[in-house]
């Protein structure tokens, strides 16, 4: 069997981080969004179709032509046009039963070997925010609930089970979304394409009995990040597993399960309170703290007298000495000055919102720190207010105080 993975979109809700990468090179737990479903996938396929888009040439060259023995076919959707379009652009490569799935979220092993026992399938998934989602319509039949309608965005959905966005088809959807008319917002939708096939298919609902994870803002990152360390490491309260690869100086305190890799020195006076996981190659301390549910992406370092809480850095990710920062995300060769603060929690204990694509977005948390693109620098003493954003290669100066999101 084969599986379409759909990984072209430009993800504007993610920036400042898809600035300089696409969504699915995105990591959590130092694992890419993609990788995680490939790991999945490989019980079920032999061949991976990845529909290619914006910046599409790193996805390529960070996975290259196999995966784990899978066979890695890159087919470009030269421009975005929905969904339906995508996967119209592999039509000549696909003749028989598949499975497509959206590359940007992470999908469980358990739900994908749930679904493909069908001839025709969608995974749905219960969700506290379905008017936000596609709802799904079903009906019981002789061989269980199957789809009648996919209903967008409603106001008053009529039940909490979304499309999660993963499928089990064949050839057949491509006659359908050769004739499909164009949406309002000028795309072909995938889901009426899907709507159109029950008509002369039971589309079996599968209800997902495991995991899905979507990520759409940022923040879900760390959602994500929490979800996967315990999954790897183990939870805060338990003993957990410590693995350590790398070299931890006496009087360093690891408590917990924590995740060392090769050739990271931790030095003396660091207290490190697991899940954390922390990559190769790294300077941890001396004398800082790192607070569960923090990943440290390979080349990083975490100096002296800093704390960081809930949070996840990527590669070459500096945070020298002084600071504070918690439940924030930075990109890849972020430097903070000395005494750079972070803020993640308002006065009135109220959910922080944050600017996405020039609306305020509610991220339904109630701490939350920065979100940092690659490059970005700041001055000594720097403050930042929660959920506010630092764009790529942002500089603030010595003592600024970030009340709004810097550049674009």
């Amino acid at each position: 069997m084969k599986c379409v993975i759909l990984a072209a979109g430009k993800s504007l809700r993610m920036r400042p981080l898809t600035e300089t990468m696409p969504k699915p090179l995105l990591k959590v737990a130092n694992v890419a969004i993609l990788e995680y479903n490939l790991l999945h996938l490989k019980k079920f396929v032999d061949e991976i179709i990845i529909v290619i888009g914006y910046k599409g040439d790193m996805i390529k060259d960070y996975f290259g032509d196999y995966f784990e023995g899978i066979k890695l076919t890159y087919v470009e959707q030269k421009e975005q046009k929905g969904t339906g379009h995508a996967l119209l652009q592999v039509k000549d490569l696909l003749h028989e039963k598949f499975i497509m799935l959206n590359g940007d979220c992470i999908y469980s092993e358990k739900d994908i070997d749930a679904c493909v026992v069908y001839n025709y399938a969608i995974l749905g998934s219960e969700v506290n925010d379905p008017e936000h989602y596609g709802v799904m319509e079903y009906k019981d039949s002789e061989s269980g609930q199957v789809l009648i309608n996919i209903i967008e965005k409603s106001s008053t959905p009529i039940s909490n089970l979304i499309n999660a966005g993963l499928y089990v088809l064949d050839e057949s959807i491509f006659d359908i979304l050769s004739t499909l008319k164009v949406s309002e917002r000028g795309e072909i939708e995938l889901t009426d394409a899907i709507v159109e096939l029950t008509k002369d298919h039971n589309v079996a609902c599968v209800i997902s009995c495991d995991y899905w994870l979507t990520l759409t803002f940022p923040w879900d990152l760390l959602d994500a990040n929490e979800f996967f360390l315990k999954k790897i490491l183990g939870d805060k309260d338990e003993e957990g597993k410590q693995q350590i690869f790398g070299v931890v100086e006496k009087n360093a305190t690891l408590k917990g399960p924590v995740f060392i890799g090769k050739n990271t020195l931790v030095k003396a006076g660091s207290y490190i309170e697991g899940p954390v996981m922390i990559g190769e190659n790294c300077v941890i301390g001396p004398n800082c703290y790192i607070r569960p549910y923090t990943t440290l992406g390979n080349n990083s370092k975490v100096g002296n007298a800093v704390e960081v809480k809930n949070s996840l850095f990527g590669e070459k990710a500096v945070v020298g000495h002084l600071s504070y920062v918690g439940d924030s995300i930075l990109g890849n060769n972020v430097n903070f000055g000395a005494g750079t603060k972070v803020a993640n929690l308002r006065h009135d204990n109220k959910h922080v919102f944050s600017i996405i694509k020039g609306e305020l977005v509610d991220s339904g948390r109630r701490k939350l720190g920065t979100i940092v693109g690659d490059g970005v620098h700041t001055g000594i003493n720097t403050s930042i207010y929660p959920g506010r954003k630092l764009f790529v290669d942002v500089e603030t100066l010595p003592g600024q105080v970030v009340k709004t999101d810097v550049g674009k």
